[in-house]
Parts: structure tokens; C-alpha cells; sequence
């Protein structure tokens, strides 16, 4: 189940990811401007995101107790959020260039920040709705539809960055808005594809995808309910990397292009593990709607032995292969960063990168088993007071006040990841997720708990 929601979560990420390798051949400003305003927009639409998509979960839940109808209701009200919310997304835009504006980059990387940033949140909308209906495949265990639309979304994406960043096959060259709008084109493909596969005619008959497609508060209060919280958490996560991502903004021009050519690999290569929570998410869920808590509990310390596998390796090839990574976005040419200028302090938090990332396995994928319980609430308070308590009190100090540099600056967020790994292991262990009820069902008929996930 886990390896086609990878390619399928990767799809944002891996299109800014593509984004980056083709504007680091364009100029360094661009490449400096694309990281911290790719992170904004996507903080600034990650509410949203996540909030439509959180009716994935009671789809598997509801697919877990054998209840096909309300999997297209449920999908349904996920569908009304992102389209209501999707206003709110072009409302942001200028608290978003306000933000950058504040940062304190400068002129020519605040231009570029600005125009990448506005463009990318013109489709804020489509990341919702893609969310919604991703849910519907990936909550009844078809992983592999999303997949094919993320596979499309991303070879579209790939072309569209060739011809409008650099003006090939008769198109401008519109360097940094050519790859943002390559992204929110190549976003909405994939989402009309979904949307096709959604409304066919035996999703139709089976899962009342069209005749359940109302807004009914029935199903939109407790989709609010868990929902708001695993919302608010992402958006947290996400908003204060964004602020530390622009915090580093004011250190110098090597050490901000080394961090963010680290954070660029480190959201590849995390793929995997954001693929893997998601994936413990739906199986918990659907073996909590087929009420056996048990069984989910195997699967999530299955999922965890799985990720900390592919996360050795990983690490390994950190440690082992540094350079291989950074020549991916350094060069030679005018305008470029070299390999020098970077890789000194690179290969530094490639090592912080390899230890914290065994510690963000266990945040990611049993974070993912909390939420497919419902256990939603305590993830927001774990990460909120671990955020805003420890790790960004410590973060300005070193990075304002102490001028301690990027090393320090790594090393505490280092420190913070240990932290909320300790604090999502603890809960996941003790159980009290067991008996949390999202929805009121009971196994079908005759079928035994553990026999009533398909």
C-alpha cells in the first residue's frame, strides 16, 4: 500500500524539487528565492490541504466497517472544504509578500520569493481538492490510482519546466514564474484525472460518488472535529520550518545555499517515510472501523520497522556520498553556486540530516498511526508545545540574538525532532488511541473484527 502513496505524496514536493534543479541552471538568486517561497505557500495552503484530506481517513474507517455508501459522502464533504476554502488561499497572498518583504532578503531574491510564491498560491485550491479525492482511492487501499495521476502530474510538470523557464519549443522564457506556473498547470492535470476516475460509473453505482455529493453537517461536524486539530498540526509544522527556513535567509550567501540545497534533498529522500505514515494512517484506520485495535497496533510497529530499514540506508549514503547530492544543484557556470562554497558545512548537516531522519521516522509514521485513530489532539499538543516552547525559543536566540551561525542553528532542530519522537513513541505505546471512536459501526455480519478489512 505504501509505495504508490509515495510517488503520489511526492508529487508537490518533487515537482518544486525539479523546480530547483532546473533554477539552479538558471541563477543562484532564483534557486535562493525558490526554497523559502515554495515553504510559504505551501504553510499558507497547508491548512487547507490538510483539512480536505482528513476525509481520507474516515473513508478507511468507514471501509473498514464495510460501509461503502458513506466513503463518497464522506469524500464529498472533503471536496466541499477545498472548494470553500478556496478563496481564502488568493486572500494570502499578500500577508505571504508582506512575510517574505519582512525577512530581510535581498531586493533582487525578495522579487523572485514574491512572484514564485503568488503563482503557487493561485492553485492552493487544486492541492485541496487533490487531497479530497486522493483520499477516496487511498483510504479504501487503491493507492495506485493517485499514483498514476501523480506519475502524469510530474512528467507534465518536468516538460512545462524546460520550455517556460528557459523559453524552449516557442515559449517565453519566464524563468521563476515559468517553473510556478509549470507547477500549478501540471497540478491540475492531475486532478482532472482524478476527478474522472472519481465520477466513473461503478464509483457512481457503488460509493454514491455523484448521488452523495451534498454538503451534509452530518458527516461535516466530525470531519471538523478530528480534522481541525490534524490541520492545525500541519499547518504548525509546516509554518515554523517556514520561519526557520527564513531565519536562515539572513546568514550568508554559502551557508543559505547549502541549507537549502540540504533541505531540497532532504524532501526527496523523505518521500518514503511521508508515504509510509500515510500509509499506517489508512490500515490503522481501517482496522479501527473494523474494530480491532490490535491488529492496528501490528501495523503500525510493522511500518515503523520498515521505515527505519529504507531510513538506514538512506543515512548511509549521507554519510558515504555527499557530493553526489550537492552536484545535483552546483556548477561551473556564470551565476551558479560552486562546489566549494558549499560543501564544506554541506556534508555537515547531511550527517545531522542522517541522525535526525531515523528520529523523523517515528514522528512520521506513528504520528500517521495516531491520526488514523483519531487520537488527533494530542498530536497537535505534543508537537505545539515542543515547537513553541523548545525548538523555536532556541532557534532565534542562536540565530538573532547569538549570531551562532547554521551548525548550531541545525544542531537544535536536531535536538527538537529527538523530542517529539520520544513524545509520539510514549503515547503510541501506552494505547489510550485504542479507544477513541470515530464513527459508530460494527463489523459486517457474521465477518470477525479482523476479517472485516478487505
Amino acid at each position: 500500500m505504501a509505495a504508490p502513496i509515495i510517488v503520489s505524496m511526492a508529487s508537490f514536493t518533487l515537482m518544486q524539487f525539479c523546480d530547483r534543479v532546473f533554477l539552479a541552471r538558471h541563477g543562484s538568486v532564483s534557486l535562493r528565492a525558490a526554497l523559502p517561497a515554495g515553504i510559504l505557500a505551501f504553510t499558507l495552503t497547508s491548512f487547507f490541504q490538510s483539512l480536505a484530506g482528513y476525509a481520507g481517513t474516515f473513508v478507511a474507517q468507514y471501509h473498514g466497517a464495510g460501509k461503502k455508501k458513506e466513503c463518497g459522502r464522506a469524500t464529498a464533504q472533503g471536496l466541499w472544504l477545498a472548494l470553500l476554502t478556496w478563496p481564502l488561499c488568493l486572500a494570502l497572498i499578500p500577508f505571504g509578500n508582506w512575510l517574505l518583504s519582512v525577512a530581510g532578503h535581498p531586493p533582487d531574491v525578495l522579487a523572485a520569493e514574491q512572484t514564485y510564491m503568488g503563482i503557487l498560491m493561485l492553485g492552493g485550491g487544486a492541492w485541496a481538492l487533490t487531497n479530497a479525492v486522493s483520499g477516496f482511492f487511498s483510504g479504501r487501499g487503491d493507492t495506485r490510482t493517485p499514483m498514476r495521476a501523480s506519475l502524469v502530474a510530474n512528467l507534465a510538470n518536468i516538460a512545462l519546466d524546460y520550455a517556460l523557464i528557459f523559453g524552449h519549443w516557442g515559449f517565453p522564457a519566464w524563468g521563476i514564474a515559468g517553473a510556478a506556473i509549470a507547477t500549478v498547470i501540471s497540478s491540475l492535470l492531475g486532478l482532472a484525472m482524478l476527478l474522472a476516475t472519481y465520477f466513473r460509473r461503478r464509483f457512481r453505482e457503488e460509493f454514491a460518488t455523484w448521488s452523495g455529493r451534498r454538503l451534509e453537517w452530518k458527516l461535516m461536524a466530525p470531519l471538523l472535529r478530528f480534522g481541525m486539530p490534524a490541520a492545525l498540526q500541519t499547518l504548525q509544522d509546516v509554518g515554523s520550518f517556514a520561519f526557520f527556513v527564513v531565519l536562515l535567509g539572513r546568514l550568508p550567501e554559502a551557508d543559505m545555499a547549502a541549507s537549502n540545497i540540504a533541505f531540497s534533498i532532504n524532501n526527496v529522500a523523505f518521500m518514503p517515510l511521508l508515504g509510509m505514515g500515510m500509509a499506517t494512517t489508512i490500515v490503522v484506520g481501517q482496522y479501527q472501523g473494523a474494530r480491532d485495535p490490535a491488529t492496528a497496533e501490528r501495523a503500525g510497529l510493522t511500518a515503523m520497522k520498515m521505515a527505519w530499514i529504507y531510513m538506514g540506508v538512506v543515512a548511509l549514503t549521507f554519510l558515504l556520498f555527499p557530493r553526489p547530492y550537492f552536484s545535483l544543484f552546483t556548477g561551473e557556470g556564470a551565476g551558479m553556486v560552486s562546489m566549494d562554497e558549499v560543501l564544506g558545512k554541506g556534508r555537515w548537516l547531511l550527517v545531522m540530516m542522517a541522525l535526525w531522519g531515523m528520529l523523523d521516522a517515528i514522528n512520521l509514521v506513528i504520528a500517521g498511526a495516531l491520526k488514523g485513530a483519531g487520537d488527533t489532539r494530542f498530536v497537535l499538543l505534543c508537537t505545539s508545545l515542543a515547537t513553541w516552547l523548545v525548538w523555536m525559543p532556541g532557534e532565534v536566540a542562536l540565530i538573532l540574538w547569538l549570531d551562532a551561525g547554521l551548525i548550531p542553528a541545525w544542531l537544535w532542530m536536531t535536538a527538537f525532532i529527538f523530542l517529539i519522537a520520544g513524545g509520539f513513541w510514549l503515547r503510541f505505546r501506552r494505547g489510550k488511541w485504542k479507544t477513541i471512536e470515530m464513527i459508530h459501526s460494527e463489523p459486517p455480519a457474521g465477518v470477525p473484527a479482523a476479517e472485516a478489512v478487505p
